[in-house]
């Protein structure tokens, strides 16, 4: 168990980079309440994102499309109520962020109405200008790459991304340039094992990693998922923690323990 777990002290955005220095995985949770939050802190969890995932595992949409700001305010403010002293990150859902000025106005309420310490966004190229605007407002970023569910019609379905020569260089240029403009942290979703590697290996923000291999400086999966509760199929990233345990909370714990070994995932949960 790392330092801050044992202590309870709360993990900072610091925090994270220096993890990442220290070769410690940085163990992340989604979550939508506050019941569910106390279990997650409870069991040592360092990051707890409120992801606009709620959309397709809370609403029962078929997207995170539909997901808008006030969702994201009110599933936030419960999840920073069961909260002693993990992270808590907050998505900036679809069309939230469309320009600087938009961004600001809903980050604002994330961190100042909400409690979250930072927010996520995805895309690079112009969202590069958004991230560099949140930055010069102390407003700490998770950048989120790689298959971006924001952009399901753009891509034509839930697809690994950065496969081929062209495709992986683009990747990680984008991942460059999301460090550059002032992240603090980077999602890499359903990218290839190999290629989060190198991206991991060059960047000095942690990367957390989803489909994305165990190189990455920690992994994230969606508390539904890890507790074998979503319905419809199982993307190939998500293993049931729950299955052969008597208990949510030891459910999470294997899962938090997983990371932290390297154990969790092994090359059937990786592209």
């Amino acid at each position: 168990m790392q330092a801050n777990a044992a202590t309870g002290a709360p993990v900072t955005v610091p925090d994270l980079r220096e993890r990442k220095r220290r070769g410690e995985k940085i163990v992340t949770i989604t979550c939508y309440d506050a019941s569910f939050a106390q279990r997650v802190d409870e069991a040592g969890v360092d990051v707890v994102l409120v992801g606009d995932s709620l959309g397709m595992v809370v609403q029962g949409h078929s997207s995170t499309l539909p997901v808008g700001v006030d969702d994201m305010v009110y599933h936030t403010r419960l999840v920073a109520r069961g909260l002693r002293r993990a992270l808590l990150v907050a998505d900036l859902p679809f069309m939230s962020y469309r320009n600087a000025d938009v961004a600001l106005t809903n980050s604002a309420r994330l961190l100042g109405e909400a409690g979250a310490a930072m927010v996520k966004l995805e895309g690079a190229g112009w969202v590069c200008e958004v991230i560099d605007a949140l930055k010069r407002h102390e407003v700490p970023v998770c950048a989120h790459l790689g298959l971006t569910p924001q952009s399901v019609h753009a891509f034509g379905g839930y697809r690994v991304q950065g496969r081929g020569d062209a495709a992986a260089a683009r990747l990680k240029a984008d991942a460059k340039a999301v460090q550059d403009a002032g992240a603090d942290l980077l999602v890499l979703e359903c990218v290839p094992a190999t290629l989060a590697a190198e991206i991991t290996r060059e960047l000095s923000i942690p990367t957390i990693g989803i489909g994305a291999g165990v190189d990455c400086d920690g992994q994230v999966l969606v508390l539904y998922d890890l507790l074998g509760i979503t319905v419809g199929k199982r993307p190939r990233f998500v293993k049931d923690f729950l299955h052969g345990r008597g208990s949510v909370a030891a459910a999470i714990a294997a899962y938090a323990e997983d990371v932290r070994s390297g154990a969790f995932p092994t090359s059937e949960h990786s592209y």
